[in-house]
């Protein structure tokens, strides 16, 4: 199977599975919507009746909002204006490969987050890897099942990106910029060095993200137990299809970046109000549900050219997971053991 075509069945996959897309999106706003019930609260009882709050209706009072981010707690503080259509996307790439740091209750947010997708990623490989229509027992059994060893494999992720984030960021940021800029005067050339460093440390970051992505890949169809197997045939896989890899890897990137190019397009703007600002509302709400389309196609398309290149009949493709009895029927139907 080429790159192409993997991309290809990946996208048919997620499409014929809209239920599962739309659980994921009802999830993400499930996860978001405890702290925004905070904001909003922290906003109005901020704002009261107060001629701001009139100002604010009308549009962006850059006064008030400074007045507030500067008293807010660590929650409120992430209420600034980077948060304004397009703003939030270019603000989160900055931290990421700036390494910023965030405050505590976004921090923890993203955890919770993080365990949530960590949770359903083993249903969603299971199901995609089946290529048919899974029953609601089959799905949530999948991802109890991958939960417990992914939870395994999730110190290897922990400690790769540390060590990414903590040693190698500096080393490249720091260090190395330092002595390749020291002597340079024009700032052109400063900025093409730094744009170099960091298509480097995205390469690492990638092929750290790809990797992993086929150990879950393998742990699911294979049914493997051993997360350090699952990690070991996850790269071995990686190193002998480099090329398809690599290359499907560069066609979800695109299709992503696509979404990003479309959204900078038609994301909201800071004047929008009354209908405009519904309709903000909308725009945005699209563009988080084409981002996780995307994020599953990722999924879908990974196990898509792992079974095309190495799968096989006995593979996860055709079982079915067995409806578990409930444990007093199972206690009935059960032989006695002798006492």
């Amino acid at each position: 199977m080429r790159s192409a075509d993997a991309l290809r069945d990946g996208i048919r996959q997620v499409n014929r599975a809209p239920v599962v897309l739309a659980c994921v999106f009802a999830l993400t706003l499930l996860t978001a919507l405890p702290f925004s019930l905070i904001m909003r609260d922290s906003l109005r009882a901020h704002l009261g009746s107060s001629m701001a709050a009139d100002r604010a209706a009308l549009g962006v009072d850059h006064q008030w909002w400074t007045e507030f981010t500067a008293q807010a707690g660590p929650l409120g503080r992430t209420f600034a204006t980077t948060i304004i259509g397009f703003a939030a996307v270019l603000d989160n790439l900055s931290t990421l490969v700036d390494a910023e740091s965030r405050t505590p209750a976004i921090l923890w947010l993203g955890a919770g987050y993080l365990l949530l997708w960590l949770f359903l990623s083993g249903g969603i490989l299971d199901r995609y890897a089946r290529a048919r229509p899974t029953r609601t027992h089959e799905f949530f059994a999948a991802c109890g099942i991958y939960f417990i060893r992914f939870l395994r494999l999730a110190p290897f992720i922990a400690l790769t990106y540390y060590a990414l984030f903590a040693y190698v960021h500096p080393l490249l940021f720091g260090t190395l910029y330092d002595n390749l800029t020291r002597d340079v005067t024009v700032e052109r050339t400063a900025f093409l060095w730094r744009l170099a460093l960091y298509v480097i440390f995205g390469s690492m970051l990638a092929l750290a993200s790809i990797v992993f992505d086929y150990a879950k890949v393998r742990a699911v169809v294979e049914d493997r137990r051993s997360m350090i197997g699952a990690l070991a045939a996850g790269q071995r896989f990686v190193r002998r299809n480099a090329g398809a890899v690599a290359g499907l890897f560069l066609l979800n990137g695109f299709m992503f970046a696509g979404v990003l190019m479309l959204y900078a397009f038609v994301a909201p703007g800071a004047g929008w109000n009354g209908p405009l600002m519904w309709a903000g509302f909308v725009i945005s709400q699209m563009y988080l549900l084409a981002r996780l389309w995307v994020r599953l196609v990722f999924f879908a398309s990974e196990t898509a050219l792992f079974q095309g290149r190495l799968a096989h009949a006995g593979y996860v493709a055709n079982a079915a997971a067995p409806l578990l009895e409930p444990p007093v029927v199972e206690r009935l139907i059960a032989p006695q053991s002798p006492r």
